[in-house]
Order: C-alpha cells, then structure tokens, then sequence
C-alpha cells in the first residue's frame, strides 16, 4: 500500500494527514484499512489530522486493525449454519401479474414497513393521519410517501406527501433549515414534525389546493443512533467476492487462482467458514450491445458450468451463498429469484443459491446482501452521490431503510405483494457489488462492505474513464467484526 493511496483516500473525505500521522499509518499491517478506521472515527472533526488523533485512535475500544484478531481453530461446520431469514428470499414466492392491484399493495406494504420503523422512533412517536392533522392548530407528526420535490426560487424546498389513507399535502423546509439539503427522492417514505400554515382550500379553477406544512424536524426510518455491534465469541470469518464475471476476457484469472492458492493454505488458519458471491458471478450473454466482443465463453451455461469447476478448487469446509445480479440468467425486475436449476448442475453441494437481496444468519449475524443494481439510479437521482464513492450511496439506503426507493427508473422493480426491498430489520453486515468498486465503513455498528471484482476494466469502463478496484476480498470477523480487505492485485 503507497503513502499516495493513504494520503487520497484522506484528501477524497477533505482530511489532511500531517507527517507523523502518515508515519504511524504507513506502519500498521493495512495502512489503507485503518486509514478509514481513523478518518471515520474522526468525522466531522478538523480537518487536519495528527499524530495524537491517530493515537487516540489506537487507545480506543474499537481499534481494529491494531493486531489481527484471535480466532479459534477453523472446524467444519453444517448446513445449518447458514440460515435464509423466513420472508427475505423471493424464490417461489413471486405472485406479481403487473396489475393495478400490484402495484397498490406493493406500495401499501413499502408504506407499512417504513411507518412502523419511523413510529418506534422516540422522537416521533405515533403519527396522525395527514387529513386529521391539516386541521390541527398546534405541532403535528405525519408520515407520508414522497410523490414530488421542488425548490422555490427563494431556496426553499417544497415535498408533495401522501400517506395511506388517501390524504396529502405540501411540507415546506424552508431554506435556513439545516435538513433542507438533506437527501430527498420521489417514492422514499419520511416523518414530518412540523405546524400546519395552510389548510386546503379551493383555488378559482374549483380544485382544491393542498395544504402545507412547515416542517421544523424530517424523520427519516433510519438504523437507530445506539445500534451497536455486540461482540461474540465467534471465531468465523466470511468473505465476499463479488462480480466474477466468469465468460468475460478481462476476468482475472491469475488473480483468482492467487486467491484460491491463499485459501487453500489459510483458511483453516483465519477461520474463514464462510463466502457470499452477491451476483454477476458470470457475464452472461446478450446483456449489452456489442457483449459478444468481450467474450470468451460464449455460453451462458458453460459459463455456469466454468464457475462451478473453478469453485469446486475451494477447500470443502467452506460454505458459500450465490445470489444473481443484472449480468446473471434471471428475471432482470428485482427482486430477483434464485439462478435456475438447469444452471446449477455441476455445482458442489457447499453452494447455496438464494435470490437477490437477500437476509442471511450466520453464526447469529444477519447479513444483508444486494448486488446494487439501484445504485445507478441513486446517483442518477442525488447531486451528491458519486460511482467513486459507493460506500455513501450504501448509507443512504440504511437512512432510507430501502434499497430502491425510486420506482421507474433503470432498475426494474417488480411489484409482489411484500416489498422486499424495504430494510425491515437492521443487519450486522450489508455487501453490495455492481460498481466493480472496493471499500468498508462502519455505519451505527453496521459493517458496510462494497465488494470489488474480479473482472479487469472493460472498454465500457475506459470509455467512461471509470477505473475499477479488482482482486480484493473483504472479510469480517463475526465476533470482533474486525474487517480486512485481501488484496490479490499485489505481487
């Protein structure tokens, strides 16, 4: 790892390392890893960086990287282990005809979910429906379903909202509010704290104008303030390699068999039981214009059958969990089901396949994983989100509690009768892949990990100067939740 790699993931958060700090950086195990341990555990604070902050870092309770963690010795574990969370898998369970119905219950369930978690907030507390609260003459709570934005030529913002019993109304956020700049989308669910200033009345067309609402607090469904990773005494470690891309001439080969020559001889050692793959573990066929070009394996099935030779090479104590992505032979609409049997046939019986997203518990960690197909669409729909930073387009879908929330845009969202998108219960760990991007945070004591990949940059990727972050794997401690990122890219 180069001072040049610490002092740009520095400079990326607007943080500056003095000399001394960069000193004490560059001489851990993983300079980059605890690089963001500090920069985190420091957010908000100056941006001048010191060599007593990183100390202080050091004397913490939650120094991770300080020395590897202690694990027992790897044992072979069951099936068991591995658990899918009972209504978090849409295999089998897809009911969806693309019916006015759907769609009303399918946002009726979104609304429900989201109301729920926004009302165990102390701060909020029960809300009254919208109507109701229109002719109130004292602070009202309201919880409403975001339909449209503007911004006013005075700076204000102004929310169109709906709640589910048909009422709507305006919520002004007025321009000195410090929330005004906050992240908004259509279809996202929010608590308004807020006074009514304006109750419907009807216009000189003979409509009626909605009502509005000064909104003094916006309460979003949010990972509660004091959620907290509690340590276990478990001794496992999972990984995660996403995006394989097998069938693509830029998959890096080399690098993977690197990786599988590490596993062979450590795994045991470091107690990795476990490994996610959160979908594109082929490149598929037909995907894109022009896809036959890039191609090496030019059929989908013999690209399955490769992947499962190559993680045939894994040693058999480990389990692992498959989930399709947008390059994977699914239903392109999310969520999607598990990958087809008549894929599936030259797998190993250590391969778990589940559908995408998907809630696992293992070893008493709930784990969160989704491709990231929507994160297109955040960063399409927010000024502030960038590919370049993938990990924050992450923390905006735990402040949401959705994994996308928009509805008609790239990512196709089919409309079952649960919304399996909604992020009901706050997991330990939450991976997502897509953006072939590499990176970790600790966000409320959730672990978020981007997961790489192990495809070189295509000439897609040139043309649009994006600059991939291949061959590394993260894996997480399931009793310290101590993180690493395995790079494989090195010599």
């Amino acid at each position: 790892m180069s001072r040049r790699e610490v002092l740009s993931e520095a400079a990326r958060r607007r943080m500056f390392l003095s000399p001394d700090a960069l000193e004490i950086i560059m001489s851990r195990q993983e300079p980059l890893a605890f690089t963001n341990t500090v920069l985190q555990s420091l957010a908000g604070s100056p941006m001048f960086v010191t060599k007593e902050d990183v100390l202080a870092c050091l004397e913490g309770d939650a120094p991770a990287f300080a020395s590897p963690p202690e694990v027992r010795p790897s044992v072979r574990r069951g099936r068991s282990e591995i658990k899918v969370v009972d209504g978090t898998d849409i295999t089998g369970n897809s009911t969806c005809e693309g019916t006015i119905e759907d769609f009303a219950r399918y946002f009726q369930s979104r609304y429900s979910i989201l109301k729920r978690i926004i009302e165990r907030n102390r701060r909020f507390g029960q809300a009254v429906p919208i109507d109701r609260a229109m002719g109130m003459d004292r602070e009202v709570h309201v919880i409403g379903m975001i339909s449209s934005r503007k911004v006013t030529e005075n700076k204000h913002l102004i929310l169109e909202i709906e709640d589910d019993e048909g009422g709507s109304c305006n919520v002004l956020i007025t321009s000195e509010k410090p929330f005004v700049n906050g992240v908004y989308v259509t279809d996202q669910v929010i608590g308004v704290i807020g006074k009514p200033v304006k109750r419907p009345e009807k216009g000189r067309d003979g409509r009626e104008k909605k009502g509005m609402i000064s909104a003094t607090e916006i309460v979003n469904p949010d990972v509660p303030a004091n959620h907290a990773w509690e340590r276990s005494d478990s001794g496992s470690v999972v990984g995660f390699l996403s995006d394989v891309h097998i069938g693509s001439y830029t998959f890096l080969e080399k690098n993977w068999r690197k990786m599988i020559a590490w596993l062979k001889e450590n795994s045991e050692n470091v107690g990795l039981e476990y490994i996610v793959l959160p979908g594109d573990v082929v490149d598929g066929v037909g995907i894109f214009p022009g896809q036959e070009e890039e191609l090496n394996i030019d059929s989908v099935f013999q690209q399955y059958d490769t992947l499962a030779e190559y993680l045939k090479e894994v040693p058999d104590h480990i389990q692992m969990v498959i989930h399709p992505g947008n390059h994977d032979a699914c239903r392109p609409a999310e969520p999607q089901p598990a990958l087809d049997k008549r894929f599936l046939s030259k797998f190993d019986s250590n391969v778990i396949m589940t559908g995408n997203p998907i809630n696992l518990e293992i070893e008493g960690r709930r784990i969160l994983s989704y491709h990231g197909r929507s994160i297109d669409d955040w960063i399409s729909s927010v000024q502030q989100l960038t590919y370049d930073d993938p990990i924050a387009v992450m923390r905006q879908m735990m402040t949401m509690r959705h994994l996308a929330p928009v509805y008609g845009m790239k990512t196709a969202l089919a409309p079952e009768r649960k919304d399996y998108m909604a992020i009901e219960t706050a997991p330990d760990i939450f991976v997502s892949g897509h953006v072939h991007g590499a990176g970790y945070e600790d966000y409320r004591g959730i672990k978020l990990i981007n997961a790489s990949t192990w495809q070189d940059q295509t000439e897609y990727q040139k043309m649009h100067n994006f600059n991939p972050q291949p061959g590394i794997m993260p894996l997480v401690h399931l009793g310290s939740g101590q993180v690493r990122m395995r790079d494989f890219m090195k010599d």
